[in-house]
This record gives structure tokens, sequence and C-alpha cells, in this order.
């Protein structure tokens, strides 16, 4: 069976938008404030400034129509609302524009009871091996291949947070049948020393199949690790930065002088957790590069070098960047606009998260009734990151896409008998743990729910009910238009 038929399974309706050209992009209107009283407002502004209100429009926001459209019942986005106060607010005596952008209260989270990918690595692993969700993002994915623009001197890919490297080597294979024979300049951001030990381990089959290819990793926030720079100078001071060209020229040479890293990791790759905030934080900034040496002359101006490196991606991969119970302006404002920033003419964001609706959850809500924790949809993700923007983003678009392009499915992958007959404890077991796994249930709720033998139950009736477990994630994309 070939692959575009698979695909065409998975994204039903993939074909239907495969040659659309135009954008969709979303409006973002301000909910708390009516026309009526913004044209008050600007009344009372004119009428002591002495000024016109066709001349008040042009100042503001260069639009000598701006009143007269507010008057017809016109909406504005929430850009062009702050820009109007922040002219009104300068034009004071003494006057201070309001902040922009969005704000972000600290998170203060336990670290006993915080749900972290990187801190459950029997449910990580056993969710990994049981499902096929990394398949399927890699295959959705893929799919944006075709939309891309790179140019020379190398095809740039970001992946924020590379976790075991499945994804980032499916969509790497699906790149190199594209782009046989053209540069590629990879990085991965991801803060997980054993995560980034599983990625290593994919690296030589990728660079021995496409040897142009350097490889970039970093444990820098995602504010920092698209520019490989960061942000505070006492950092960017203490940065490791470690380049390695690798000898030889077969995979077997590669994955031996990659093992030898493992000491150096260890030194330098570590996580602490911030005593304010209680989230994981990198003790110091590590830089690590890979390239094969008999192609460094060909690779010369694609090769980053420290403080000479750019951001410009062709693809940026946000596959389950963030906790499902964070904010909608923390995604926004610490994950997705930073990486939005870092495309290049041409670039395109793909970003997935879980969706919930699905077998999957009604197993959670039958042990904790009325658990909801995908509550922020792509939609409001994207109003909130163009916000977050302003008028950096008034080159890119937010494309959140119906629902029957936008959503997919995933499996776990059982044998047909292992759902259709006596399900065995272990095969219950597997379903249960990839359903909290996926709702991000915390370490301190499953402990009393484990020793009751309800989960396993919930699990079995879940299985028999859809003879099977399945699960749905949800795409949008973030592209800039080209030059």
């Amino acid at each position: 069976m070939g692959c575009g038929v698979k695909q065409a399974r998975v994204f039903p309706r993939w074909a239907d938008f495969a040659n659309r050209q135009d954008p969709t992009t979303l409006p973002t209107v301000f909910p708390l404030m009516k026309n009526d009283e913004i044209l008050s407002r600007i009344t009372e502004f004119c009428r002591k400034a002495d000024m016109a209100e066709s001349t008040f429009g042009r100042r503001a926001v260069n639009d000598g129509k701006l009143v007269h459209r507010l008057r017809e019942g016109k909406r504005i986005t929430i850009d062009t609302l702050e820009r109007i106060q922040a002219y009104m607010a300068a034009s004071m005596a003494g006057g201070v524009p309001p902040p922009r952008g969005l704000q972000v209260p600290p998170e203060k989270r336990d670290p006993r009871g915080n749900f972290r990918f990187f801190e459950n690595r029997q449910k990580y692993l056993l969710f990994v091996h049981t499902c096929s969700e990394k398949r399927v993002i890699a295959d959705r994915v893929a799919l944006e291949l075709a939309a891309i623009h790179p140019r020379p001197p190398a095809l740039r890919v970001f992946d924020a947070g590379v976790g075991d490297g499945t994804v980032l080597a499916r969509v790497l294979r699906a790149t190199h049948q594209r782009y046989p024979h053209m540069p590629f300049y990879v990085a991965g951001k991801e803060l997980s020393l054993e995560d980034l030990r599983l990625t290593l381990e994919k690296v030589p089959d990728r660079i021995f199949e496409h040897p142009a290819s350097v490889f970039v990793f970093t444990n820098m926030f995602y504010s920092e690790a698209p520019w490989l720079t960061p942000a505070s100078p006492a950092a960017a001071a203490a940065t490791v930065w470690h380049e390695v060209p690798l000898r030889g020229a077969s995979s077997g040479e590669f994955e031996q002088q990659i093992a030898e890293l493992r000491p150096f990791l260890e030194q330098n790759w570590r996580a602490a957790i911030s005593p304010r905030t209680a989230m994981p934080l990198y003790e110091r900034p590590v830089v690590l590069v890979l390239y094969r040496e008999d192609h460094r002359f060909l690779l010369d101006s694609t090769i980053p070098r420290p403080g000479q490196t750019e951001a410009n991606f062709d693809l940026v991969i946000a596959s389950q960047p963030y906790r499902a119970l964070s904010s909608v302006n923390f995604r926004a404002k610490r994950i997705i606009a930073p990486l939005a920033r870092a495309l290049r003419p041409g670039g395109r964001l793909i970003g997935i998260h879980s969706h919930g609706h699905d077998p999957g959850m009604e197993m959670i809500q039958a042990i904790w009734p009325g658990e909801n924790p995908f509550a922020v949809s792509r939609h409001e993700l994207l109003r909130a990151v163009k916000y977050e923007l302003g008028s950096l983003g008034r080159d890119l678009n937010f494309n959140a896409y119906a629902d029957n392009r936008s959503i997919f499915r995933y499996d776990m992958e059982a044998l047909p008998n292992e759902v259709t007959g006596t399900i065995g404890t272990s095969t219950a077991f597997a379903a249960w743990n990839a359903a909290v796994y996926v709702a991000q249930i915390e370490d301190d709720r499953l402990t009393e729910m484990t020793q009751n033998g309800r989960t396993l139950d919930a699990a079995r009736d879940v299985l028999r009910k859809y003879n099977g477990l399945w699960f749905l994630d949800e795409s949008y994309v973030i592209s800039r238009r080209r030059d």
C-alpha cells in the first residue's frame, strides 16, 4: 500500500486542502469593550486635544477613516485597540503607553505532583512502544514539506522538543526523499539528558544516508534555542559550545564517536528545578554541533559558530511542547510566539497537541468525572499568539483549518485477539497507562486509584466498547509569507 493511501486514511480530507493557497487568518477582536465605549474615549480625547477625528485616526493607526468605521459598527483587532490606547496615553502630559503583550502570571508548581514527560520514563517508554502517535505525527509533519521554500545554503529544520528523536528521524527520512542532494541544518531543543541520548542513537543512520547534514542540539529555552543565544549575559558567557566533526564513512564509526560523548554530556547537560516556580531549568546552556568531517568544506556556511548564528527556519516542529494544563498565555508568549519569530520567508511552523474527546478521555472520566485537561483549543492559542506578536506578525498566516483537516487519530497498537477476547492484565494496563499519560495525570492522583482495581476495569470497558483504543491530536500551522 502506498504512502499516499496511508496518509489519506489518517488525514481523510487532506487532499481537499492540498492545493489551496489562500491563508486562513483568524480575526482577533477585543471582547470587553464595545464601539460606543471606544468612540466616547476617542471623542473626549479629540475634544481635549483640539484635534480632528480624521487626524486622530491617521496619527494613532494610520487610518483617517477609523472613527467613521467605528460609527458604522466595524470591529477592530486587539492590536489596533492597543495602538489607540498607546497613542492616547503617550499624548497626555507625563503619559506612558500601556505595556504591550500577554501577561503570564508565574505558574507555581509542586515538583512532587508536577507532570513532566522526561520525569515519567516508564510511562513514556510504554506509551511510545504501544501507541502509533510518533509515526502518525511524523506523517502529518511530512505533509508540510510540499509547502516550504528552502533557500541556499541549506534547508533548515528546528524541532522544539525532540524527545526520543523518533518524530525527527522519520521527518528527516521524508525530507531526504524529497530533497536528496540539498544540505540540511537540523536543530533540536531538549532538556532531558536521557531523551538526548535516545535521539543521538538515531543520528548515525541519518548522517550516513544524508552526509550533507549539520545536527545541532541545545538545552536552551524556547526563546533562545532557535538562535543558540541565551538571553542572560551571564548565561551567554557560560555557554558550553562543543563541535564534533565525525570521522569515517559508516554509521558504525559515527555511532562509536557519538557514544564517546557520554561523559561530556553527563558533566554538562544538567537540569535543575527553579526554587521560585518549580519549573525545570538548565544549569548551563550547551550547544552540541555534529557533522561529517569529510563534508566540512561543503557545509562551511551552514555550520553555526558562536556569536554568528541565525534562526530563519524552513520548518519548525512543535509537537506537544507544553503541558496540557498550562495557560494559553504561557503557551503563546513563552513557546509558540518565539518559534514563529524564528521562521524565514516561506517557512512553516506546525504545532500539535492533544485534543481529547476520544476513548482515552472516556477512560479517564470514568475514574475522575468531569476531568478535562485539554481546555485550550488551537483557535484560542492562535489568537493569543497573533496578539502577542502584534505588528511582528503582520507577515504571518495563522492557519487553524477545519476539524476534518486539523484533527487526526492515532491508535494503541494491539493484536486483534488482545481486545476481542479476554482482555489480559497487560493489555488493560497498557491502555490505562496510555490514557493517563496523554491526559498528564500526576503521580500523586494515580497512586490511590491504581490500588483499588477500578482503573483496569475502566480500561477493559473502553477496550470492549470500541474494540480497541485511540486518541485524537489537533494541529495548526503558522507560516511566513514569501518575499
